[in-house]
């Protein structure tokens, strides 16, 4: 249960809700995140808004989206963030294995530019003030420069999510749970893997 009353679409603007309903609706099963942030609708607009504009864009590959956004949150062992995600990297031809096993040397299924943005990802996250130009040059041989700022603003902002998820205590939706039990994967396993 979250640490905050959940608003419900009726209590948001009218502005406000059919952001509040595509994202809900469209976006995936982050009915939770939506009705936690709905207490400050400009976030609401703004934030998910942003998420869904970037997804109508559809500029960043949904492969190296899923990989980028299953990293940060392997990484701040964000449970909520592991259980929507590792799902859809399964939906991008990958095994569940491949996200259980993100962070290791040698990350099977994944080929050299899925362990570039894996690695940037990671340097996003945890070496931010010291990510090198070499990365930058290996980056520039496979994405356009859009394409590396949405992956830098992805991986920031889901650093910002694991952080308000866990902050929040935000439960799991049941959809997301059973989405994810059929990858052959539970909620307290992804819950174990983040404590190690």
């Amino acid at each position: 249960m979250p640490r905050v009353r959940e608003i419900e679409i009726d209590e948001v603007p009218e502005d406000v809700r059919p952001v509040y309903e595509r994202f809900a609706n469209e976006y995936g099963p982050f009915l939770n995140q939506v009705k936690v942030f709905a207490h400050r609708p400009p976030a609401l607009k703004h934030i998910m808004g942003l998420l869904l504009d970037l997804s109508d864009e559809a500029l960043l590959s949904k492969r190296y989206l899923e990989i980028a956004l299953v990293t940060v949150s392997k990484l701040n062992e964000c449970t909520y963030c592991v259980a929507h995600h590792a799902p859809r990297m399964t939906g991008q031809g990958f095994h569940a294995e491949t996200a259980e096993k993100i962070l290791e040397d040698e990350v099977p299924g994944f080929d050299e530019v899925d362990h570039l943005v894996r690695d940037f990802a990671r340097e996003v996250t945890n070496n931010w003030n010291y990510v090198r130009d070499e990365m930058f040059d290996r980056l520039r041989q496979h994405f356009s420069e859009a394409e590396i700022v949405e992956l830098t603003l992805r991986s920031a902002l889901c650093g910002f999510f694991n952080r308000f998820n866990d902050v929040m205590q935000l439960d799991i939706e049941t959809e997301a749970v059973q989405v994810l039990e059929k990858t052959g994967t539970t909620v307290d396993q992804i819950a174990s893997h983040a404590a190690e």
